[in-house]
């Protein structure tokens, strides 16, 4: 019985890492920016003293009517339309809705520290969506162009 040795030769390459599609990245940022300002809100009837404030009909300093409660659907839904429009809409289009909606979604996250006593808190959650914002703003901003000649 005769033993054969086998050399094995290791080679190492990198991984395949496609450019994404400008869409597939302001969709995915929206998304994580939707779900996280969302978290906030929930983990927010955590804090002692919130639920007892709903309950009593306040919540921050306005009174839980439906005009606060459309607005707060206003604010989470918008998010959750950008999802859907940054996948759909023509580059052109698409780059200036989501310069403008992250532009003007800045001072209403930075809102959210205004008067809070929990700033950890508070300040975690603005620091993550500005974060998400900012590229938002970054990939609309520095959407590549093509090239269009003129025949």
């Amino acid at each position: 019985m005769s033993t054969t040795t086998m050399s094995r030769t290791s080679t190492t390459s990198a991984l395949h890492d496609p450019p994404m599609p400008v869409k597939v990245k302001l969709a995915a940022a929206w998304t994580s920016f939707m779900f996280f300002y969302i978290y906030v809100d929930y983990l927010h009837l955590y804090l002692p003293g919130a639920l007892e404030e709903m309950l009593a009909g306040r919540v921050f300093e306005f009174e839980a009517n439906q005009t606060f409660a459309t607005t707060a659907l206003a604010l989470v839904g918008i998010p959750a339309v950008m999802i859907a429009l940054s996948a759909a809409l023509p580059a052109r289009v698409n780059r200036v809705v989501n310069l403008v909606v992250a532009g003007l979604y800045l001072p209403v996250t930075v809102f959210n520290l205004v008067g809070e006593s929990w700033i950890f808190f508070y300040g975690l959650g603005v620091v993550v969506e500005v974060v998400l914002l900012a590229f938002i703003l970054r990939a609309a901003w520095t959407w590549p162009r093509t090239s269009v000649s003129s025949l």
